[in-house]
């Protein structure tokens, strides 16, 4: 597989002063971040008061680590010595635009974010301030469903027998990968739509967009925390 993996006698080994890892604190801060847009999507559309700078404040934390874990990851090539340079497009780049767009969120909500408490449509303040972006967001999307059809194809996310919970089902690889991939469609769909829903929002585009990133952002959030188990159980039961 590669000079990092061995199987031993006692099982995979795996040098990990040449493998860092830190998809964890990603899949928590990606999760969060997409419940915190659809939480501020739906204060705005439904006449809430908002409160610029907590927002701000949130998505600029986010952005941050998002950011720095996601620029580190792209630019590190392979970031994981030479066991999986494919983490480096699975994980580091969707993390890094994300981040980008958190900061670049975070930033306006700073300085210009109290408009929403006087604007009388801020609906469509909030489409026209993002509907440059939203081709970008329109382009994640489909990168997102590029890389849940390579998950499907090459069993990418499949866990080793060694890796807690996620290991006992190291024998049906199709499932990890499925439920991995799965998540990236969901998120791949909602940014396909969002720009359909800044033109006009129907109860359509506003349902889809809205559970496609509740959804995926629930589950990246708690697979995250899962994660900080698992992957310590991986690190223990390998070195």
């Amino acid at each position: 597989m590669s000079t990092l993996l061995a199987a031993a006698d006692t099982g995979l080994k795996i040098d990990w002063t040449r493998m860092p890892t830190y998809n964890t604190i990603m899949s928590l801060a990606a999760g969060a971040g997409l419940l915190l847009i659809v939480a501020l999507g739906f204060r705005l559309v439904n006449g809430h008061p908002v409160v610029s700078e907590s927002w701000a404040l949130a998505f600029g934390v986010l952005g941050i680590i998002l950011f720095a874990t996601g620029l580190h990851m792209t630019l590190t090539w392979p970031l994981a010595g030479q066991g999986f340079p494919f983490d480096n497009i699975i994980f580091g780049e969707p993390s890094l635009a994300f981040g980008v767009l958190l900061l670049a969120a975070s930033f306006y909500l700073w300085k210009r974010g109290t408009q929403f408490d006087t604007e009388p449509d801020r609906e469509r303040t909030a489409a026209v301030l993002t509907g440059p972006i939203s081709v970008f967001v329109f382009g994640l999307g489909l990168a997102c469903l590029g890389i849940a059809a390579a998950g499907w194809k090459y069993t990418l996310f499949a866990a080793p027998p060694e890796e807690p919970i996620s290991g006992e089902f190291a024998d049906h690889p199709m499932l990890e990968a499925s439920f991995m991939s799965s998540l990236y469609v969901l998120v791949g769909v909602g940014a396909l739509v969002f720009p359909a829903l800044l033109r006009r929002r129907t109860k359509a585009t506003t349902w889809i967009v809205g559970v496609c990133w509740a959804l995926s952002g629930l589950a990246f959030l708690g697979f995250g925390a899962l994660n900080y188990f698992t992957h310590i159980g991986l690190i223990v039961n390998t070195m």
